[in-house]
């Protein structure tokens, strides 16, 4: 008889407490199953990383076992000391854009003067289709105004590098998507204010230029000082270049458990319509926005990486934004939700797409550029 590998004996483990988790719920022992509901996604996690194929789902197996342990232990992620834990969001938003100035020279840029197509048409799609999705799906919701809005500010904002982890695993375009994210996100200081005016000014009060300073904030002296530290150092900057995915994942997960735990409250009242909303912006994302790249005539290739720059956005820019507007437990519970949803759903098309090799047709793909490190 074959023996069973630890990872297979993992799995086995994961149904196990799934099954015992989903009697206990039918029994209506709900507040008891905390520790098993984290233990499955914890074992799950470990799982996934004996197979090749399932890596993609760790980070957000995980994020998932972090959001259960927020929602049955709320208070030991509210405040720590006198400390309110929310105080964090911003200072790791700025550490995770640092990274990315880090990993980015001004050669980069060239790409748009090159190439310019590619990029224009995956950042108005970007800023288009996302922002609109957001303003339907926000006044069709019925939710209470500042939830409503976070509907919409994740529309507003930005990619983020998931969406480029996702391109590179999808065989997209990766120096197509890395462009797109770089300058969505230098833009955004100024275009997201002013598109949660125009779209979220009937949910809430929106304060344009004191968002925008919000946002330099966050993204573009960090990014900033990114590039100046890459400019001066170099390749000593590479042992960064390795460390900063992790940093920015745990930044990510620590950001989406501190708003769940301050949101708890509201999530338990209206949680599953707003992840089924927040579920269609995302995949409308994806959808809308592959079919724009192909009606500007865009390679496959390219059409993907757009469709995946669209429907993934940057929910912990997101977070931060609404966290500076004093409104985390309630316009910053949307992006929460987000974030792990669209890391489900991006690892699904991402899979899809790296199984489906792209058709020799003649179509020669733009590549933005020669070498990205």
């Amino acid at each position: 008889m074959k023996k069973l590998d630890k990872y297979t004996v993992a799995f086995g483990m994961a149904i196990l407490l799934f099954l015992i988790c989903l009697i206990m719920i039918i029994s209506g022992r709900l507040s008891e199953i905390g520790p098993l509901m984290i233990g499955m996604f914890a074992v799950l996690a470990f799982a996934f990383s004996g197979y090749e194929v399932l890596k993609g789902y760790i980070f957000t197996t995980m994020v998932f076992a972090g959001v259960s342990l927020a929602m049955f232990y709320p208070n030991y992620f509210i405040e720590v000391g006198g400390f309110k834990l929310t105080g964090l969001i911003i200072p790791l938003i700025q550490i995770i854009m640092f990274g990315m100035g880090t990993s980015m020279s001004l050669k980069d840029f060239a790409a748009v003067v090159k190439t310019p197509k590619g990029v224009v048409a995956g950042v108005v799609a970007q800023l288009a289709i996302m922002p609109i999705i957001g303003y339907l799906l926000a006044n069709l919701s019925g939710l209470p105004p500042e939830i409503a809005a976070g509907i919409v500010l994740i529309g507003c904002s930005p990619s983020g590098v998931a969406s480029n982890v996702m391109a590179y695993l999808a065989n997209a375009n990766l120096a197509l998507s890395i462009t797109i994210t770089s300058i969505a996100t230098l833009l955004a200081p100024f275009v997201t204010p002013l598109l949660m005016k125009l779209l979220a000014g009937e949910f809430v009060e929106i304060d344009v230029l004191s968002m925008m300073w919000s946002i330099v904030k966050m993204i573009i002296l960090p990014i900033g000082l990114g590039l100046l530290f890459n400019k001066l150092l170099g390749k000593k900057t590479q042992w960064l270049d390795k460390a900063m995915p992790l940093v920015s994942m745990a930044g990510i997960g620590l950001i989406i458990v501190v708003i769940t735990a301050a949101g708890r409250d509201s999530l338990l009242d209206i949680g599953g319509v707003l992840i089924v909303l927040v579920l269609i912006h995302n995949l409308f994302g994806y959808f809308l926005g592959y079919g724009f790249a192909r009606l500007v005539r865009m390679p496959e290739r390219d059409a993907r990486t757009i469709a995946i720059e669209v429907g993934m956005q940057n929910g912990g820019l997101a977070s931060g934004i609404a966290n500076s507007l004093g409104k985390i437990a309630t316009m910053g519970l949307a992006p929460a939700v987000f974030g792990p949803l669209m890391n489900i759903t991006g690892s699904i098309l991402a899979s899809y797409w790296h199984k489906k090799p792209i058709a020799s047709s003649g179509e020669r793909d733009v590549e933005i550029t020669e070498n990205i490190e």
